[in-house]
């Protein structure tokens, strides 16, 4: 075996290793299971930050 043909085969393998990695992060994102973290996920932005505060007190300002 000549080395041109082992990065031949090494190239061949890892764009295999890749391409099942895509298809896997693809249905963990798309599994049933995670539907509830992602929709809590994408509400993060509307959150609104005054709840760690209590109401008679304001937040500090640095």
């Amino acid at each position: 075996m000549t080395l041109e043909q082992f990065f031949d085969s090494a190239s061949s393998a890892v764009t295999l290793v890749s391409f099942i990695t895509f298809i896997g992060i693809v249905w963990w994102t798309f599994s049933s299971r995670r539907t509830r973290d992602f929709e809590s996920a994408a509400m993060l932005p509307f959150a609104d930050g005054d709840d760690d505060y209590p109401a008679h007190e304001e937040p500090r300002r640095v």
